[in-house]
């Protein structure tokens, strides 16, 4: 890859849409288990390009969406101690808990600051070593590597004041729950590129073969979405279920052998809740026993937490794939990213975020009074470019 407008090219998009609507011949739904691809996809309107037999649906790939509920609250009450001081990335300051979020804990006077990597918040702990110092480590395989690494600084370097407060999940159980469900019409995947970058792709032959489903491995850009729909298509026409990868150019198939180790040192798989989903087995990590006394929920002893979910919020069926953003009666008017319901409109990966960013003055669903998105939270936003232009007038951009 050179440029990345390489992967934004209006005639070579026109061409894969052509192939894809010269295939099919029947319905089928593909989804992608990656926020990042659900807002390109929704960004360049490539869901109303396809062919209306091709449904895209979009699945549980937010990290910060599927952060259960329990864990927000869990967080809240860590940061509210006197003598911590909560770091956390920026898009996890504005998830609902129970009745409030970190943004409303810091108001009160807890010390949350917002950083952009774990290792800020261990030398915050080397800074400050009368207080004790959490890092809210969430995320898919894509993160759990550096959360990982800091822990095994931490414990070399003899910083006893740090400790990770881990979510962290794992695609390939998701994608097993996901085909047992009773409701699930998901007949092929795209794999998340950057998930698979780390892991490689040793776990999806099986799930292909089980399940009888295609699942590509797909990058981010326009032209990446389009390619691994095309995979996806030729294989349910051919009537074939392999692990094809579109994005060879970041994936191995062995994954990164240097991160995988660093995993498999400091973390040990365990049953993970997702938000809006439930419990699944194996589809999470916690800190292994060399660094429990890194582990924040064991350090702080947090108990007595009792979630609850706004009784409004269908954010667990959006994550499901079982229904699309606008079609939640509170999208826009009661849930905008001002104040939010749910983390899938908070999150900069989220899809109901994307729906209301790049979609809402198409759908009509905000009213002109409705409070606009804060500057802090959301980009503004902008009436929807016509499906035509981005292949026709200008880049897929």
């Amino acid at each position: 890859m050179k440029y990345i407008e390489e992967f934004q090219d209006p005639d070579l998009a026109r061409r894969l849409l052509d192939d894809i609507h010269a295939t099919v011949t029947r319905p089928w739904a593909l989804m992608e288990v990656c926020g990042g691809q659900t807002h390109t996809i929704i960004r360049h309107g490539i869901d109303q390009l396809l062919p209306e037999q091709v449904e895209l649906i979009h699945g549980p790939g937010c990290p910060v969406c599927v952060t259960p509920l329990e864990v927000i609250d869990k967080a809240l009450e860590i940061a509210s101690r006197p003598d911590v001081i909560f770091c956390s990335f920026g898009d996890m300051l504005r998830v609902p808990g129970t009745g409030r979020d970190l943004f409303q804990v810091r108001s009160e006077g807890g010390d949350v600051r917002v950083v952009y990597s774990p290792l800020d918040a261990l030398r915050i702990a080397q800074e400050n070593p009368a207080r004790q110092v959490v890092f809210f480590g969430i995320g898919f395989e894509t993160t759990a590597p550096p959360n990982a690494m800091t822990v095994h600084q931490a414990k070399k370097l003899g910083i006893p004041n740090f400790s990770l407060l881990v979510s962290h999940v794992r695609v390939p159980p998701a994608i097993e729950a996901i085909m047992q469900s009773p409701s699930c019409r998901v007949q092929g995947f795209l794999a998340a590129g950057h998930v698979c970058s780390v892991m490689g792709m040793g776990e999806y032959p099986e799930l292909a073969e089980r399940h009888r489903v295609p699942i590509v491995v797909t990058g981010f850009e326009p032209l990446d979405i389009l390619e691994g729909v095309r995979r996806a298509v030729r294989q349910l026409e051919r009537g074939e279920h392999t692990v094809d990868n579109a994005y060879a150019r970041a994936v191995r198939p062995e994954g990164n052998p240097a991160a995988l180790a660093m995993l498999e040192d400091v973390f040990e798989v365990t049953d993970r809740a997702w938000r809006g989903i439930g419990v699944i087995p194996d589809s999470g990590w916690r800190l292994s026993d060399r660094y429990r006394d890194f582990d924040a929920e064991h350090r702080f002893s947090v108990t007595g937490i009792n979630t609850r979910e706004p009784a409004e919020c269908r954010s667990g069926e959006v994550l499901q794939g079982l229904l699309k953003p606008h079609e939640c009666e509170a999208f826009g008017t009661l849930c905008t990213p001002r104040s939010p319901l749910g983390a899938t409109m908070v999150s900069s990966e989220g899809a109901c975020a994307a729906y209301y960013l790049y979609r809402r003055l198409e759908l009509g669903t905000v009213p002109a009074a409705a409070p606009a998105a804060s500057p802090a939270t959301a980009p503004p936003a902008t009436a929807p470019t016509p499906v035509s232009a981005p292949l026709e007038a200008s880049p897929v951009v």
